[in-house]
């Protein structure tokens, strides 16, 4: 299905998640296909919901290169790791876990072949969904030094606030839906 239609056909509670759809994705002039798409992809996938993701796969691949593509969803993955790993590094009392190595491999960080600050903006997009203080902090540091307005940031996590809250409901929507289990 397509993501134009999903978002269509969400219930009449999530009519704010429309409207929010259309003015930030369907109408965007903050952002750069690249970043919005990006930001799209990733958001999807953090928001784990296998229909939106799929959509959202689809429509995306006609506004992305295949690289960038493999890009957002390499930022989804990677900071899908990192942000359950930093997350525990900020949420314990024990300064000692802060002083060890960290062990996990982050090669994408590196090869993704995308423009650095789109790829940080995709991580930081993860980052809120995923309510990693630790990770949001340390990427829309490295996004603001490079350039990027506080606007075009906000943009970014309105992005990912509206794909993650629309995956929810569509999950919410697929447990009405679904037919009471026999006891």
């Amino acid at each position: 299905m397509s993501i134009d239609l999903l978002i269509d056909g969400l219930p009449n509670y999530a009519k704010d998640l429309k409207l929010n759809y259309s003015t930030l994705v369907r109408q965007n002039n903050e952002l750069t296909a690249q970043q919005l798409w990006g930001t799209v992809v990733a958001s999807a996938i953090a928001a784990r919901n296998g229909e939106l993701t799929e959509a959202a796969l689809q429509e995306a691949a006609k506004h992305l290169t295949p690289q960038a593509l493999e890009a957002a969803k390499t930022a989804a993955a990677i900071m899908g790791m990192n942000n359950i790993y930093y997350r525990f590094l900020h949420l314990t009392s024990n300064e000692k876990y802060g002083t060890l190595p960290a062990r996990l491999r982050m090669n994408g960080m590196r090869t993704h072949g995308v423009d650095h600050i789109d790829f940080e903006l995709w991580a930081l997009a993860v980052s809120a969904i995923n309510g990693c203080g630790k990770c949001v902090d340390s990427h829309e540091k490295v996004v603001r030094e490079k350039g990027i307005t506080e606007e075009s940031i906000l943009a970014i996590v309105r992005v990912a606030s509206v794909l993650h809250a629309i995956g929810a409901v569509l999950d919410a929507e697929r447990v009405v839906k679904a037919e009471p289990v026999a006891v």
